[in-house]
């Protein structure tokens, strides 16, 4: 789902941090994305505004607010936004975290949030001897039991399937079933159906919903009605969407909305060193 249409951002440049953990907000612009790349610590990109996206050879990470994706040390990904957002990030060295050893969406609970903003406005080279070092260990300690969320959807490596990935990210409402791809991309309906359970361990049918649910929320998060949203996306009703969301992601898209956090971004201090 990466839309680099936007200015590109550039990935870290530091060969260590210069704390366990390290903290950056940004305001990006629609658009806005990141050549894909690692580096030895791990990333916690957390939504206080927008969509961000995180993109690994496994598949796509979505987070609206109050939710944040977790990128381990090592992993290789690509950070995009469609739309504006505000983004809270942590970098966290390998013996400091204790959060999981692959790529996921966590929900981030009203203290972590306190935590991470708090956080962010410490200096860069904090006590870690003092009080800042205890803030930081609670932190840690309340990011670890975060719960995981739903907003993920995996890729394949298929060719043929990658077509027709990208063609519905393009045009989420495409309506053509799986034996109409089958003559697009060059092989059967049969052989398409068993590679993308293969591959994705989702049906076609179940991969294009949750698609079409994650490209959603940029939308929502933008204003546009249940109704706007819903067509635009593939369903025929508000009611079939909210139905799908629902069932998907545990929740109603208006109670996900409500979540947003308008002022997070004004609480904190820019700090502008050369990381993504």
């Amino acid at each position: 789902m990466p839309a680099d249409t936007g200015p590109q951002r550039q990935p870290p440049t530091l060969n260590s941090l210069p704390r366990p953990v390290f903290s950056r907000h940004e305001a990006l612009a629609a658009g806005a994305w990141t050549a894909e790349h690692s580096h030895p610590w791990g990333q916690l990109s957390y939504a206080s505004q927008g969509v961000l996206g995180v993109r690994t050879p496994a598949g796509d990470h979505m987070a609206p607010p109050r939710f944040a994706v977790w990128t381990p040390p090592g992993v290789r990904h690509q950070l995009f936004n469609r739309r504006r957002a505000q983004m809270h990030s942590l970098y966290i060295a390998p013996e400091a975290s204790i959060l999981p050893a692959e790529c996921c969406v966590l929900q981030v609970s009203p203290l972590a949030r306190e935590l991470i903003l708090r956080f962010a406005s410490l200096p860069v080279e904090y006590d870690q001897a003092g009080a800042p070092g205890r803030l930081v260990a609670v932190l840690l300690d309340e990011l670890a039991g975060l719960p995981r969320a739903a907003f993920g959807l995996p890729l394949p490596h298929d060719r043929r399937l990658l077509q027709i990935c990208a063609a519905l990210e393009a045009q989420p409402d495409d309506a053509r079933t799986l034996a109409d791809w089958a003559g697009v991309v060059g092989a059967s309906e049969r052989t398409l159906a068993r590679r993308f359970v293969q591959e994705t361990g989702l049906g076609f049918g179940q991969w294009r919903q949750r698609m079409r649910l994650l490209l959603s929320l940029d939308a929502l998060q933008a204003g546009d009605s249940v109704t706007q949203v819903a067509l635009a996306h593939g369903y025929d009703s508000p009611s079939a969407f909210i139905a799908a969301f629902r069932s998907a992601f545990f929740c109603t898209p208006g109670a996900l909305l409500r979540q947003q956090d308008p002022d997070a971004s004004a609480r904190v201090a820019h700090k502008n060193l050369p990381l993504a």
